[in-house]
């Protein structure tokens, strides 16, 4: 059993930090196990992204650059959010009458591994 380490963005931009085991792009919500230890419900519409990391530490200074070629990524992909954040990456697919994707960043020195998209909470995505 994989514990995935995440970091959830809301789209009201507040956080949250856990492991989850059972996130999956198809369903429409999964179980957040909390730093604290405790386990919560976790809706996937209400989300902005979920960020698949490394560490929960992370660097707050880091400037990501987004010029890492990933030939095993896909296509190019460049995300928009409604909050103004941008971000570009690759990704096997995406459909659009998903509730999201998967992305992988094209900073490989990032905090980030992968990233699930949520759909609804992108103001533009263009593939490059």
């Amino acid at each position: 059993m994989i514990k995935d380490k995440i970091i959830i963005r809301f789209k009201d931009k507040s956080l949250m930090k856990g492991i989850t085991i059972d996130f999956s792009p198809d369903k429409t919500f999964f179980h957040l196990k909390q730093l604290d230890g405790e386990v919560i419900k976790i809706e996937t519409d209400k989300l902005k992204a979920v960020f698949h990391v490394k560490s929960f530490i992370g660097n707050k200074n880091y400037k990501y650059m987004y010029k890492d070629f990933i030939p095993w990524g896909g296509n190019k992909v460049k995300v928009e959010f409604i909050d103004g954040e941008v971000m570009i990456g690759y990704t096997p697919f995406h459909y659009y009458d998903q509730q999201g994707f998967f992305m992988t960043p094209a900073d490989l020195q990032g905090n980030n591994k992968n990233v699930f998209v949520v759909t609804s909470a992108a103001r533009e995505i263009t593939f490059l």
